[in-house]
């Protein structure tokens, strides 16, 4: 009941805000009219041509918007007129105030014995002043016809408002409230015992759809926040490895260089003694055995090198790279440790990609990576390049005998572990190239391929978002 009191208040309000909107339409449509025939009505009478005014009030007339117009000359005489109009204003008291103010002016009067509306608009000549004013008249029953329908059709409105009302509160309040509120009563009770994935139904009335609507926002804004916790803790527990990677490979690190050093001038010595001493010896059984020598020599310096490229993170820093070049740098040089008949090292057809990455680094894994390929490989090896999602993906294929069935891809990465036979590979190159693509926020992927032979995957972004700190 206090609805429907408040609505009808309401309506009566605003039909007499409405009235008083449309009054005042119908006010300045009559004062547009007087403004357009303002101009030609004024330089006619500044000519003194009566038909030209006659003509301008009649063409007004026509509109069929007013009542009656008329004009007036400063003393308030009629000069011309058209429909009702007073015909003499000389002792009106709003002519003289039209007259000696220039201002225009409005007045309900009695005209004829009907009772009109009229709009007085005052006349310029040329130099500004006064020489006579316009009478524009409109019925003042015009005013209250406008809202006469408005307002049978708003009470109407009402009164059939007020039925439905009644009858939803009668008949509609139980099946149309009742059975969604608890529909969502249950939904609650299932997210109490746990079902967090469970969301209410988002219908019924207004009110109760919008609390459905926001139990489910506040659930999804939940969820969200346990992702996005899930996410920080799975960062950090990365940064943590990274932070653990780094320290181990700087402990290895400061035990390779000291390695290194303490090798380097007893290997560099043992190999040129034993140089030396295959030049003054024609003994082919001595011959061969400090060949041997000096071939045990080069592995323990290979090792060396391949343990500080291992731990090595230092490089020429990261910079704008084209691959499609760097690729063929790296065949050329394998190209030049394989023999005549050697497999035939290929880039396929690839787009022209640019990266920003670490060159050197990069070259040091692809070479590690084509040399593997070109040692197990019967006649080809195969490189290509590929734009992915916002990423380099580069394949190195070859057409040996594959990976052995009992070994796993994080066997292979392990440093030391290889699959040659003993004394042909140190166990590094794998490892070198994993720490590689870490430093790159990149992957590295190791598998048969299903038409033979093995194939090695660097996937790296083009563009890393935060590369790892390179130690100097």
């Amino acid at each position: 009941m206090p609805l429907l009191v408040t609505a009808g208040l309401g309506i009566g309000y605003g039909l007499d805000r409405v009235s008083k909107l449309e009054s005042d339409r119908l006010k300045d449509d009559v004062e547009l009219i007087g403004r357009a025939i303002r101009l030609p009505i004024g330089e006619a009478l500044a000519v003194g041509d009566e038909e030209a005014v006659r003509r301008t009030l009649q063409s007004v007339f026509d509109i069929g918007r007013i009542y009656g117009a008329s004009v007036f000359d400063v003393n308030g005489n009629q000069v011309a007129a058209a429909g009702i109009t007073e015909r003499d204003l000389t002792s009106s008291q709003v002519a003289q105030q039209v007259v000696t103010t220039g201002e225009q002016q409005e007045r309900y009067r009695q005209v004829s014995g009907m009772f009109l509306f009229s709009h007085f608009i005052p006349v310029f000549d040329d130099l500004g002043r006064t020489n006579g004013f316009i009478q524009i008249n409109r019925r003042a029953s015009d005013f209250d016809a406008s809202l006469e329908q408005l307002s049978r059709t708003a009470w109407a409105t009402w009164w059939v408002m007020c039925l439905v009302t009644l009858a939803i509160v009668i008949f509609g309040h139980y099946g149309g409230v009742g059975r969604h509120v608890n529909a969502l009563k249950m939904s609650m009770n299932r997210i109490e015992t746990g079902e967090r994935s469970h969301r209410a139904l988002e219908t019924g009335p207004t009110e109760i759809a919008e609390v459905a609507k926001g139990l489910n926002r506040m659930l999804d804004s939940i969820d969200r926040k346990d992702l996005e916790l899930a996410k920080r803790q799975a960062h950090e527990e990365t940064l943590a490895q990274q932070l653990q990677h780094q320290e181990k490979m700087a402990a290895i690190g400061r035990v390779a260089g000291g390695v290194a050093h303490e090798l380097g001038a007893p290997l560099t010595v043992i190999d040129g003694r034993a140089r030396r001493l295959l030049k003054a010896n024609e003994n082919p059984d001595e011959i061969r055995q400090l060949t041997a020598i000096r071939g045990q020599v080069a592995r323990l310096t290979r090792i060396v090198r391949q343990l500080l490229n291992y731990t090595r993170r230092t490089g020429s820093g990261f910079s704008n790279v084209q691959l499609n070049e760097l690729i063929n740098e790296c065949l050329e040089n394998v190209r030049h440790e394989l023999p005549e008949d050697g497999p035939r090292l290929t880039l396929l057809s690839s787009p022209s990609l640019h990266a920003l990455c670490d060159e050197s680094r990069i070259e040091l894994a692809l070479v590690n990576i084509i040399r593997n390929a070109a040692q197990v490989a019967a006649k080809r090896v195969e490189v290509s390049l590929e734009d992915g999602a916002n990423q380099v993906v580069i394949r190195v294929r070859d057409d040996g005998s594959g990976l052995p069935e009992d070994v796993d891809e994080y066997q292979l990465l392990e440093p030391f572990y290889t699959t040659k036979a003993q004394g042909e590979g140190t166990g590094l190159g794998l490892a070198i190239v994993d720490n590689v693509m870490a430093e790159h926020n990149g992957s590295l992927s190791i598998g048969n391929h299903a038409d033979g032979g093995c194939e090695v995957t660097l996937c790296f972004p083009r563009q890393p978002d935060s590369p790892i700190e390179q130690e100097s």
